[in-house]
């Protein structure tokens, strides 16, 4: 993705909060920013690594939900992708999340997902994309992973390494903290060298998620 330059409603519409949080952050130094004569402009790339910054983030709280993988994952949603363009990959992705019964609505979920990628990319290095989006027809939170075999076109990774492993999530409108606390868990379990070549180098799905379920 080129380093565009956006605006505070787009920022808005990509950290899902109101603009005028948007702008109290910029004005408060919390957000990368800078001014274009007196009109507040970010550019991707910067916003892009300050979500990746929070989502990676090691500090933990005793209360925090602890993610059970066995609970959004299942066997079924662990599937090869032979795609190699962005696009095509999250469709087919989608539609296997899709076949959970916490998704009610296919069509919307695959138009939130292609339309939250189009905004900004979600890859968060190391060869690891994270789709994700929260909508009223999702019931509860769950996830689908689609391990690709070559690289995927279109996604302009942070760190130049080619995506070819996508966790998409989708969660209810009330699960912002479980949403971001599991978005947070898979970025930094996918950190593990190990783990990512052992992925990789997996014959089959059911191998792919006793992986992950470790």
């Amino acid at each position: 993705m080129e380093d565009d330059i956006v605006t505070i409603e787009e920022v808005a519409k990509y950290l899902r909060v109101s603009d005028r949080t948007v702008y109290d952050w910029a004005q408060k130094g919390e957000l990368p920013a800078g001014k274009i004569g007196t009109v507040w402009r970010f550019k991707k790339s910067e916003i892009e690594r300050w979500v990746n910054e929070r989502l990676t983030s090691s500090v933990s709280h005793k209360n925090d939900v602890v993610v059970q993988v066995r609970n959004v994952l299942s066997p079924d949603r662990v599937v090869f992708i032979n795609h190699s363009s962005k696009h095509d990959a999250l469709i087919e992705l989608s539609g296997v999340l899709a076949s959970a019964p916490q998704i009610k609505n296919k069509d919307e979920l695959v138009f939130e997902i292609l339309k939250r990628e189009e905004l900004m990319s979600t890859s968060v290095g190391r060869g690891l994309a994270i789709p994700h989006v929260r909508l009223s027809s999702v019931t509860d939170l769950v996830m689908a992973v689609g391990i690709c075999k070559t690289s995927l076109d279109g996604f302009q990774p942070v760190d130049d390494v080619p995506v070819s492993m996508l966790f998409m999530i989708a969660a209810a409108q009330n699960q912002h903290d479980y949403y971001l606390k599991t978005i947070s868990y898979f970025s930094a379990k996918l950190k593990d060298n190990k783990l990512r070549q052992a992925i990789n180098k997996a014959d089959t799905e059911k191998e792919i998620y006793e992986l992950l379920i470790k």
